[in-house]
């Protein structure tokens, strides 16, 4: 390994969005009111505040951050404009996978012609929409780099599914997994890992023999779980839940930009990558999504069933050089030590509904910490965004590091 000390310039810029579904104050049950939050938040965020898919879904996105803490700071202000906005119409986000309660099949799909489009290529995958996400954005100017970076992460991707499981109610039961999002998102026809590539030439191709087959509607509907950025110089990570916590989110890019390092040395080695079996693949996503934190996942390198908590501390292992060339060592070890000790958000969920039997105590649990006043660590969140923006306008961009809308 030959990370060391980098200079801040030389750290690649990070960016996050993250969905949230929108639900009634009193009754916790999803509700189509992403406008009325969207409106209501857009003075403090501006652009960094938008609409989904379906209008149950709000989306947050930071500016392009060099620090961790200035991309912490930014999803706390989002996460708290957001959920002022829907407080003051009778309303909550709330951080979580999928929804909880209320009747989300079909979801009223947002208007648009790119929607309906989407709507009649992928017909009824639509019905399951209601899903939320957080997308890791590590700048990575050099396609064909970004390219075998990629190949690099896809081994990491099962892993991620686990420890940001946050997905267990669907249709106001207890589905039995952890991460009930990953099983509905699977169903794609381009979803999940990408595959295997040797040069941006490549990954072009493919997309184009994706578009000539009807598998997409434009290059925004390229859903695999780790993808090149259409309109940014970015390599973005798509595969996890949307966290509890402002402060997973922000450990859970720390950890992706780290690994996005080490692959790139990997790579200027000559080394183009790993290439794990797709019945490795497709087996690890089922157990990661099934078991979580809790459980067991694969090892999609040599098949071997392996407690989460090892394949997790090998990855922070693997990427641990990274995060002391960037200072992000203490807030990942500090979020697997937590994730050990209270579990991850599918346990979380499932220990608020065990109280009182009662899933209305899920979502007001999941809504106190989408945007608490105190964050999980004890620690006070910051009330702003601090110098976060000066850190952007001495970005390549000042806009904010997302795609399109992910409307099919």
């Amino acid at each position: 390994m030959t990370t060391g000390h980098r200079s801040a310039s030389s750290i690649p810029l990070l960016g996050v969005e993250e969905e949230f579904l929108v639900v009634d104050a009193d009754r916790g049950v999803v509700v189509p009111e992403a406008a009325t939050v969207v409106d209501g938040a857009r003075p403090a965020l501006g652009v960094r505040v938008g609409g989904e898919i379906t209008k149950f879904q709000v989306e947050i996105r930071t500016d392009p951050c060099r620090s961790v803490d200035d991309l912490r700071a930014q999803l706390v202000e989002g996460r708290a404009a957001v959920q002022a906005a829907a407080r003051s119409a009778g309303l909550r986000v709330i951080a979580s996978g999928s929804p909880v309660l209320g009747c989300a099949v079909p979801p009223p799909i947002t208007e648009g012609p790119r929607q309906d489009r989407g709507t009649a290529t992928f017909r009824g995958l639509h019905d399951e929409l209601a899903i939320c996400a957080v997308h890791v954005h590590v700048e990575e100017p050099d396609r064909d780099r970004a390219v075998l970076i990629g190949n690099h992460l896809r081994q990491h991707l099962p892993v991620f599914v686990a420890l940001t499981a946050n997905s267990p109610y669907w249709a106001e039961r207890d589905t039995g997994y952890a991460s009930w999002r990953t099983v509905t998102w699977g169903r794609w026809p381009v979803a999940g890992p990408p595959p295997f590539l040797r040069s941006a030439r490549q990954y072009d191709d493919h997309v184009a023999m994706l578009l000539d087959a009807g598998a997409l509607v434009d290059h925004g509907t390229i859903f695999w779980d780790l993808r090149l950025s259409i309109n940014h110089p970015t390599l973005e990570v798509r595969v996890a839940d949307v966290p509890l916590t402002a402060v997973e989110s922000a450990a859970l890019a720390a950890l992706v930009r780290a690994l996005a390092i080490v692959a790139g040395e990997a790579v200027d080695r000559g080394d183009e990558g790993p290439q794990p079996t797709a019945e490795l693949m497709r087996l690890a996503y089922w157990r990661a999504a099934r078991d979580g934190m809790g459980g067991h996942g694969v090892d999609v390198i040599t098949g071997r069933l392996l407690p989460a908590a090892t394949l997790a501390e090998r990855l922070v292992a693997l990427a641990r050089p990274a995060l002391d060339a960037t200072g992000d060592r203490e807030p990942v070890e500090s979020w697997l030590g937590w994730l050990a000790t209270n579990g991850d958000g599918a346990t979380r969920q499932r220990a608020a509904a065990a109280r009182r039997g009662r899933l209305t105590d899920v979502v007001d649990e999941i809504a106190a910490r989408t945007a608490p006043a105190r964050d999980d660590t004890g620690e006070t969140a910051p009330a702003h965004a601090g110098d976060a923006h000066a850190v952007a306008a001495r970005t390549p961009s000042n806009r904010p590091m997302y795609e399109e809308s992910t409307t099919a």
